[in-house]
């Protein structure tokens, strides 16, 4: 029997509560020791700030795993171990070697080497894709070799989308907050559908993954006390990624709402993440055309362009943050209405902000001055 949704609203709140807790203290060990990153020419703030806030995210994430394997509800999910076991040990590998990045810096290479290893941990313990279910066409059942390429190459995607839009104070986390639920959510509809099987750890990292994100945002919003760094970023990856494959990798069957348009398992994270996602893309193609590393930073993201436009920190992030809500509406409404035409709202919803997002700050120059030297 499937664990209930109470089950998971508990284990939620453990996850955010012990973050929570835990980020002050990490806060203050990382500037004890020494463990900042400065203001400099790529960075938007302005005060050496501490870097280790994925290490409390990865303490609440034990905290969580550790209460559900605890609670008899959750006996389904962990009568086979080495699922966990393999995303534990994932989720740690890229939150030892990320924080490393973060204190030492590490190579572009040896950083790509960690994620196909974190990847590969998934790959071998069982979390990986077996089927793909693409638009139009029927699902492909995977070879051992190509779901094992198709996990490693999905983890690092996910992983350096999560790190490269977390470039504002509270982007990557709220980004991460909504996604995590909204999987869950999804998630639900895959259970009643009969489509998830109850025994799926999916569901489980995804609303682990989106309790740590709630919990350690109180301390990462503008202005920041604490940053997640490359730790923080890959670990949210890896559970993203985890929970993604778990679930629309295992799912061969559609369902009323999954076969509108392009509403194909795996490609519902790429609709949700599609801020990290389109960002990630546009990097790695404006930086091909340049003729430049793609690992090269600069200041081109989608957020650095919200901010040239006019936008402020806190606009911008919550611009993106609400585009992410959006996309999120636009899979689970057509998804538990069962109608395809019920994404028309949502969609029209994203114009209406994309418009405001272009239009607000000409509108703001363009508008008369009051005495005081701001727009009347």
């Amino acid at each position: 029997m499937a664990p209930g949704v109470d089950s998971y609203l508990t284990v939620f709140a453990v996850a955010a509560g012990i973050t929570l807790v835990a980020t002050p203290l990490v806060r203050r060990i990382s500037e004890r020791y020494g463990f900042m990153v400065e203001p400099d020419a790529r960075r938007v703030h302005e005060r050496s700030t501490p870097v280790l806030g994925g290490v409390a995210m990865f303490l609440g994430f034990l905290a969580a795993m550790g209460v559900a394997w605890w609670m008899s509800d959750f006996d389904v999910v962990f009568a086979t171990a080495s699922e966990p076991l393999g995303i534990v040990i994932a989720a740690l590998v890229m939150i030892v070697f990320g924080t490393y990045d973060d204190v030492r810096e590490m190579s572009a290479p040896a950083k790509v080497a960690t994620m196909v290893l974190a990847g590969s941990i998934l790959s071998f313990a069982g979390v990986t894709v077996l089927n793909l279910r693409l638009p139009v066409l029927d699902a492909l059942i995977l070879s051992q070799d190509l779901a094992f390429v198709v996990t490693v190459v999905w983890l690092v995607a996910i992983a350096n989308a999560i790190n490269l839009i977390d470039g504002l104070d509270g982007l990557a986390a709220g980004i991460v907050a909504i996604a995590g639920i909204t999987f869950f959510v999804y998630s639900i509809k895959l259970a009643d559908e009969e489509v998830l099987l109850p025994n799926n750890i999916g569901p489980l990292v995804a609303i682990i993954a989106g309790g740590v994100a709630v919990g350690f945002l109180p301390q990462n919003v503008h202005r920041a006390r604490i940053f997640m760094g490359d730790g923080g970023a890959y670990f949210l990856g890896t559970l993203l990624a985890a929970s993604t494959v778990s679930m629309g990798g295992r799912s061969s069957e559609p369902f009323a709402g999954q076969t509108y348009f392009f509403f194909a398992p795996m490609l519902i994270p790429l609709i949700i993440l599609a801020v990290p996602v389109v960002d990630v893309l546009w990097a790695v193609l404006r930086r091909t055309r340049a003729r430049t590393s793609i690992t090269a930073p600069d200041k081109e993201h989608l957020h650095h362009r919200l901010m040239s436009l006019g936008h402020g920190h806190r606009r911008s992030v919550l611009i993106l943050w609400l585009f992410t809500a959006l996309m999120s509406t636009l899979v689970l409404y057509p998804t538990y209405t069962g109608e395809g035409e019920a994404i028309m709202v949502p969609a029209a919803a994203v114009l209406v902000l994309m418009l405001y997002t272009v239009f607000h700050p000409i509108l703001r120059r363009r508008a008369p001055l009051s005495a005081g030297g701001r727009p009347a």
